[in-house]
């Protein structure tokens, strides 16, 4: 059991570093609507599912009762994508990340609802605190000028705390990894792609190569989000998905020149130290 908990905070710290990169590409790509964006970042991600269920044995089957949490999965992924990239396109990016972060909190509410998993006072106060210390790096981006992106990004992170929620069933109920990554990166390249048809946006070769690395980055992120979730349950290792927030700050510095605010670093600080102390905390109980 600990060995698995241990597997899961390591893969879902692995996911916040490689969707942090992605997040730098998306925004380094320039002003393309988003779900040109979305579609591009799922086509490298479906591509490597692909590859690696070729490679297995049962290849592309799956068991047809979990067809409703795949979709599930599938279209609150989709909507958590489109809203994280508006976000980043219209905030710093930083405070976008960590309005994606809020999936966290989102995925403890809708595990305990709709799983059923227990959770202690001491873990979700946990998730609280972290909560809190998510408020004082969104504060900047909830001017009146940014209050409709910000809230878009908060949608966005509802989105995918459900979609985790729905990635940890479905490994509860047997459900390969690789094919719950190639059914959602397929499902959300099908939606955008009307749009693209009917309404693409010209790019340039530059725009196209960041836009392949962020599909990249995404692949790393979706394969070591699913295998953390698949490993332990959100209550015990969703916390340490604020991480991204760190590399996020990161990167925005070294490569966009953003620098956060004195609240914002309380905010990160916060976040980090509850971090440490769910790890301790979730070594102690261990039985």
């Amino acid at each position: 059991m600990t060995n698995n908990k241990t597997k899961g905070i390591f893969f879902i710290i692995l996911s916040a570093f490689f969707f942090a990169l992605m997040n730098l590409f998306v925004r380094l790509s320039g002003d393309l609507p988003p779900m040109q964006k979305s579609f591009f970042r799922n086509l490298v991600a479906l591509a490597f599912a692909v590859i690696v269920l070729l490679r297995t044995e049962e290849k592309f089957q799956f068991n047809h009762k979990n067809l409703p949490q795949l979709i599930a999965r599938a279209t609150f992924g989709t909507l958590g994508i489109l809203c994280n990239y508006y976000a980043i396109d219209h905030l710093v990016l930083s405070d976008a990340s960590m309005l994606n972060k809020l999936s966290p909190f989102f995925a403890i509410l809708v595990s305990y609802f709709y799983l059923k998993e227990k959770v202690t006072p001491v873990q979700i106060s946990a998730v609280i605190i972290a909560f809190l210390g998510a408020l004082c790096i969104i504060k900047p981006g909830f001017s009146s000028m940014n209050s409709f992106p910000a809230l878009i990004g908060a949608l966005g992170g509802l989105g995918a705390g459900t979609a985790y929620t729905m990635v940890r069933k479905l490994s509860l109920n047997g459900e390969r990894g690789p094919f719950i990554v190639f059914f959602f990166s397929a499902f959300s390249c099908l939606f955008c792609l009307p749009y693209l048809i009917f309404a693409y946006h010209p790019m340039t070769f530059q725009q196209l190569g960041f836009l392949l690395l962020a599909g990249l980055s995404a692949a790393g992120g979706q394969f070591s989000i699913t295998a953390a979730y698949a490993n332990a349950p959100a209550r015990e290792i969703s916390v340490f998905d604020y991480s991204q927030i760190i590399f996020a700050a990161l990167f925005g510095f070294l490569f966009l020149q953003q620098i956060p605010d004195t609240l914002s670093v309380v905010g990160y600080l916060i976040i980090c130290g509850t971090s440490v102390a769910m790890f301790f905390y979730n070594q102690k109980h261990t039985s």
